[in-house]
């Protein structure tokens, strides 16, 4: 869990089957149409609270991850 105690932000498909949701610590963030739509709302609340973006394909499985939180760096420079 990030320092500011939200959890990170899993864009996953509904279990119903029709559409996309936004999933932050097991709480739905909102219902959308389209992959596409989920994924510009999940981006908007992982860089609002500095967290992870998980992005998972229809079966489930993590396809993309994107951190907007305060990690070191890698490499010098």
């Amino acid at each position: 869990m990030a320092e500011n105690g939200k959890g990170d932000v899993h864009t996953v498909p509904n279990a119903g089957g029709d559409g996309w949701v936004n999933k932050q610590n097991g709480a739905s963030l909102g219902q959308h149409r389209t992959k596409e739509e989920a994924v510009q709302q999940g981006a908007e609340v992982a860089r609002r609270d500095k967290v992870e973006h998980l992005i998972h394909n229809k079966n489930g499985q993590i396809a993309e991850r994107n951190s907007y939180g305060h990690d070191p760096r890698s490499r010098p420079g």
